[in-house]
């Protein structure tokens, strides 16, 4: 029996198909307009919360109490761990070897002029049944504060007495930060430091070497900064990787001028976004071409738990994503009050005083030294009702027709009120702070810098340098001297297994007294 089908000619069978995609179009556009309108449906619910929580105040029970909302500390996952490890198992191997590429000529001889520092190794063991048949000797050019110096290690050579038995020990030489090469530890830490801590440039470096009568060519003084920060590097994407997966971060952005070879004449103006985890006082620098959520997205892709940020739109939508609770600061919503003064005085003082009793809570629970949940608590009985009474006087002003919404003081109350669930959300955890602060404070030596050198060389100068800058600004959180820090890493990091890698951050070596 002839099917249908077949009956029908090339041209209907062309038309039937034509049919067939349509509707398959037209069933495709009907599930996203489908989805579409269910997710507006989802927004205009939380709209409609929201306008409820600013015309009637909110309810202790919504900070409290909610088995959905994340706790803290957040755990690193096994599987995050052990990817991380993985991949920086090749970099600890590899960024201390010269590179084989190196057209360098050979190694110059050390000024004879310097005192010598000489190190004595002998095998370990037992040597009573061996002789010593000689020695090898191995120098590099270090550095202490203030001075240079020449630290010579001198291993010796152990053969068994018996000249039947095979078998030559030497003494083993420590780990080193450069295989090779005569930059010890410290001298690469006082280049970097200076560098980017002081914002001394390298070429000045090498002006202070020449005064020193120690003749270190620019490109060998360069080649030393390179080869430190690949070593921090390695330090840098264990930071990154960890960062990812903090449950608590605070997020800003400052800018840095970078030359740009598309852009004779002029500098590109890249950004450095800067993530703060109070829980464990870490710090990220993470250079990003420009100012998007894109850029955002480099850290922040797939984040989960509470972020922190001003009111700048592309953390907006990173906020806005399932299992983010998106916190704004006080801080920024203060200096809002603060620009009103003098256009409406009155209003404005009122505003920066429910500000202010918000802040002497938190002064409250640091004087008392209170757990998590003590300053929970002591929020939700002191500062929710402030906030409630805060919220119900703005919204009063604006619908009275007083206040212009585009004057300062209506430019103030508009911004608190379009963030209010944001700015409210620090309720939710003891642990969360009510501003953004601290990362502020990371960020300022920034603003320094800046002013020393204007500009990076090249968009990836300024990615290297944001490793330096991570550390040093923990370094300056912990109140530890970067250069003793930044010595001890170079000095440990390559015998340190990837398990441990955390304790070379600077408020481990703060810890074990180093400083």
């Amino acid at each position: 029996m002839v099917s249908e089908l077949e009956k029908l000619s090339k041209n209907e069978l062309i038309q039937l198909l034509q049919i067939q995609e349509k509707k398959a179009s037209e069933i495709e556009l009907l599930e996203q307009e489908k989805q579409n309108l269910e997710q507006e449906i989802l927004y205009l619910k939380l709209q409609i919360e929201k306008f409820k929580r600013l015309a009637f105040g909110q309810k202790r029970e919504r900070f409290e109490g909610n088995p959905a909302q994340i706790l803290l500390p957040f755990q690193m996952p096994a599987a995050v761990q052990q990817q991380l490890e993985k991949q920086t198992a090749e970099k600890i191997r590899t960024a201390r070897k010269k590179p084989e590429n190196s057209a360098h000529a050979g190694r110059q001889p050390l000024p004879e002029h310097l005192p010598v520092e000489e190190i004595e190794i002998h095998p370990e063991g037992d040597l009573s049944g061996m002789v010593c048949i000689g020695k090898e000797v191995t120098e590099e050019l270090e550095y202490k504060p203030a001075s240079y110096f020449i630290r010579r290690y001198i291993r010796y050579k152990y053969a068994p007495k018996d000249k039947d038995s095979e078998g030559v020990q030497i003494g083993v030489l420590p780990s080193r930060p450069i295989e090779k090469g005569i930059a010890g530890p410290g001298l690469l830490a006082s280049i970097l430091v200076d560098k980017y801590q002081d914002h001394m440039p390298l070429y000045r470096q090498g002006q202070r070497f020449k005064r020193e009568n120690i003749p270190i060519a620019a490109s060998t003084i360069e080649g030393w900064a390179r080869q430190g920060l690949n070593l921090l590097d390695i330090l840098y994407e264990h930071l990154l990787t960890r960062t990812r997966s903090k449950g608590y971060l605070q997020a800003d952005e400052s800018t840095i001028k970078v030359q740009d070879r598309d852009k004779k004449g002029s500098c590109h103006l890249g950004y450095y976004w800067v993530y703060h985890c109070p829980l464990d006082g870490t710090v990220l620098f993470d250079y990003q071409p420009g100012r998007s959520a894109r850029a955002a997205g480099h850290v922040l892709a797939g984040f989960q738990g509470y972020l922190q940020t001003d009111g700048y739109s592309a953390y907006d939508k990173i906020g806005a994503s399932v299992g983010v609770t998106h916190l704004n600061c006080w801080a920024h919503a203060r200096r809002e009050f603060d620009r009103a003064l003098n256009n409406d005085r009155d209003r404005a003082e009122i505003g920066l005083a429910f500000i202010q009793t918000l802040y002497q809570t938190e002064a409250a629970a640091r004087e008392k030294k209170l757990s998590p949940e003590g300053r929970k608590t002591l929020r939700l009985d002191k500062s929710l009702p402030t906030l409630n009474a805060f919220v119900k006087w703005m919204t009063g002003e604006l619908k009275s027709g007083k206040v212009l919404p585009k004057s300062a003081i209506g430019k103030a109350m508009s911004y608190s009120l379009n963030r209010w669930d944001e700015l409210t959300a620090y309720l939710h955890d003891g642990t969360l702070e009510i501003d953004n602060n601290l990362i502020e404070n990371a960020i300022r030596p920034l603003a320094l810098g800046r002013k020393n050198y204007l500009f990076a060389g090249s968009h990836e100068a300024a990615k290297r340098a944001a490793a330096v800058y991570s550390f040093f600004a923990m370094c300056r959180k912990e109140g530890v001297n970067p250069f003793e820090w930044l010595r001890y890493v170079l000095e440990n990091i390559g015998d340190t297994k990837m398990t441990q890698l955390h304790t070379l951050y600077p408020g481990y070596f703060k810890e074990l007294g180093k400083m």
